[in-house]
């Protein structure tokens, strides 16, 4: 299978949960794929698995300067970007508004929200030299409604900006090709799910109609399809896949 040949992808996150699983979903269809997360000794084993078609760059998505290396390294050895996943994420404290502190809330925006913008800037214009583009935007579920019982304004701040960063970009470069969409997954099976799920969180499944949590290959198969000529059609949207979450 061949869904994704001819793609040269940058994935963020990409040495566990969703970014693994979208790494490997990747090369299995075909793509070359630069992977990069800030935990280096895991990333390299990944891409050692997964053979000559991965570079793994350790990559702290908060600096500019190491985006535009990821992008150079990434050109140099396999040729203009034409696919950008920015999935790299923190959930951040559980926290009422009044007891969030201001570093708090600063730290989980540059991870979540700054990196998606720097990723898009230092990328686009790789893209336009390749002629076509596919950014695909991790927002979450937090992105489209406000989760009961899971107080976090920065995550929720994060998330819903990712929409409007992500239509935005959109509008902006439809006319050279470039597709912008955005995925609002809802409870995953994570390292980071877990972190929501101790005793503050609760049960998480009493929130989902499909009463369980996600594979991370569900996700993967919906970010390979945006990823994919199969969307060739579609930009600026927000794909939701929460298990019926958001229709409560």
């Amino acid at each position: 299978m061949e869904r994704l040949k001819d793609k040269i992808a940058i994935i963020t996150g990409s040495a566990q949960g969703m970014g693994e699983s979208h790494a490997r979903t990747f090369i299995k269809e075909g793509a070359k794929v630069v992977m990069t997360d800030i935990n280096e000794e895991r990333g390299q084993e990944i891409a050692s698995e997964l053979g000559e078609n991965v570079l793994f760059i350790k990559h702290d998505v908060t600096k500019p300067e190491e985006w535009e290396n990821v992008v150079k390294r990434g050109e140099d050895k396999f040729g203009p970007i034409n696919v950008l996943v920015n999935n790299a994420g923190i959930l951040g404290p559980i926290a009422h508004t009044k007891d969030l502190s201001l570093e708090d809330y600063k730290r989980v925006c540059d991870i979540n929200q700054y990196s998606v913008f720097y990723g898009m800037k230092f990328t686009l214009p790789s893209m336009l030299k390749a002629g076509i583009g596919s950014i695909v935007n991790i927002s979450s579920i937090a992105g489209i409604v406000a989760i009961y019982g899971y107080p976090s304004l920065a995550y929720m701040a994060s998330k819903f900006a990712i929409r409007g960063m992500t239509k935005a970009t959109a509008v902006e470069y439809g006319p050279k090709n470039i597709r912008v969409n955005s995925v609002h997954p809802g409870f995953i099976k994570t390292p980071m799910m877990s972190e929501a799920t101790n005793e503050e969180g609760g049960d998480a499944t009493a929130m989902i109609p499909l009463g369980r949590l996600a594979e991370t290959e569900e996700v993967s198969n919906l970010v390979l399809f945006l990823a994919s000529d199969e969307s060739s059609y579609m930009t600026g949207t927000e794909q939701i896949i929460d298990a019926g979450m958001s229709i409560q």
